[in-house]
């Protein structure tokens, strides 16, 4: 799973970036300064079945902090976007193609309104950060519209002619975009399109991507700053953006660097932090780690870890399952109990599970057990948040 990193220039989506994955990234107060994406990877938190089940487990392919599993997910920070992007402005079209993968994105925005729709710095309040929001999702289906059109007219008339669907039309358009036909089936629907795909407007492919775009890339709004944002601030981006966060990456990336330092104690997506035991702080850090401490307390955490599983639960509705080899001592063939955590969707059937794991594996399928409950299930089974699952397949 992907999760892109977008906004305008200068609002903190590089720190957000470092915050969550905690990669050396450039971060400076002016527009470009990310050219090249920067790739990562974040955790999102679920319940390792090790509490649960008494066993002491010995993950592979992500962490286990305490009977709380740490799944990891790539992050991908592109450059950030500006009016008219779509047509190529600021290089525009170069950092929407990075965004192709993403099965969701982060919007960071600047909700103390202190940067100007092209990123530049204003006095705190006097920029309406709605208009961030709704700039940035305009450039992202304007950009799936011209994907689209490339070609489009000799394609519709020959589906005219050969009475094609259209959604096998659009989805082999945007099929670089991580699109499925399903989404854009459910596209469709909400827009009513002439039966003839010769008389689709750029209007109405506008608004069909704008639907897509909320299918295939659904975005959430990381009201960043939000310790120094006005009153009101908020509401109006919350007002055109149905999922919000409020975040202070600063913060985040602040408490991070003082944990790592032994300065404090704190897991990310925690309320709070405390001072480690034994540790004196000058005036300065105290100051700063109150200032921390009190707008945490005020927006529940910094709004980092909280974006990111947002994301993935939310957002794209993923539940966690653990595949093991043998369902009695809940271990792989290396003998690791618990080894494995994969995100999946919900609705994903057992079978799915074995594809996600290896191509051989759902191709030789037989079927598979349910740990917990030793019952055989078959390729239709569909998964439970936080099933531990055998795959029995031919050898």
């Amino acid at each position: 799973m992907q999760i892109g990193i977008v906004g305008k220039p200068n609002v903190g989506k590089s720190t957000f970036f470092g915050a969550a994955t905690m990669a050396p990234v450039e971060i400076a107060n002016y527009p470009f300064t990310t050219i090249e994406p920067n790739k990562g990877v974040a955790y999102v938190r679920a319940p390792c079945p090790c509490k649960e089940l008494g066993v002491t487990c010995t993950p592979h392919n992500s962490l286990c902090v305490d009977g709380t599993r740490m799944i990891p997910v790539e992050l991908l920070d592109v450059a950030g976007l500006v009016p008219d992007a779509w047509q190529g402005k600021g290089l525009g079209n170069q950092f929407l193609d990075d965004l192709r993968q993403a099965d969701a994105l982060i919007n960071v925005v600047d909700v103390s309104g202190s940067t100007d729709i092209e990123g530049l710095p204003v006095d705190v309040g006097t920029h309406d950060p709605a208009e961030d929001v709704l700039f940035l999702r305009k450039e992202i289906e304007c950009w799936m519209r011209e994907i689209i059109k490339n070609g489009f007219s000799k394609i519709a008339r020959q589906a005219k002619m050969q009475g094609s669907k259209p959604e096998a039309i659009l989805h082999e358009r945007l099929a670089g975009l991580n699109v499925t036909e399903m989404q854009v089936k459910e596209a469709l629907k909400a827009v009513p399109l002439p039966e003839d795909p010769t008389k689709w407007d750029d209007d109405l492919l506008l608004a069909l991507c704008g639907e897509i775009r909320a299918r295939s890339k659904p975005m959430i709004a990381a009201m960043n700053k939000a310790d120094i944002a006005p009153e009101g601030n908020m509401e109006k981006v919350r007002a055109v953006n149905d999922v919000c966060v409020p975040t202070m990456a600063e913060t985040e990336l602040a408490l991070k660097k003082a944990a790592a330092a032994g300065l404090v104690e704190y897991l990310p997506g925690d309320p709070t932090f405390s001072i480690a035991p034994g540790k004196t702080l000058n005036d300065a850090q105290r100051k700063a780690l109150d200032y921390m401490k009190a707008n945490m307390e005020r927006f529940g955490g910094t709004g980092v870890q909280k974006c990111i599983e947002d994301a993935a639960y939310k957002m794209l509705d993923l539940i966690a399952v653990y595949p093991v080899e043998d369902e009695n001592k809940l271990t792989d063939h290396f003998g690791r109990v618990l080894p494995d955590a994969f995100l999946v969707p919900r609705g994903s059937t057992a079978k799915d599970l074995a594809y996600k794991i290896h191509t051989d594996l759902g191709d030789k399928f037989i079927r598979a057990v349910n740990a917990r409950s030793k019952r055989t299930v078959g390729a239709d089974y569909e998964l439970q948040d936080g099933d531990i699952i055998r795959i029995v397949a031919n050898k």
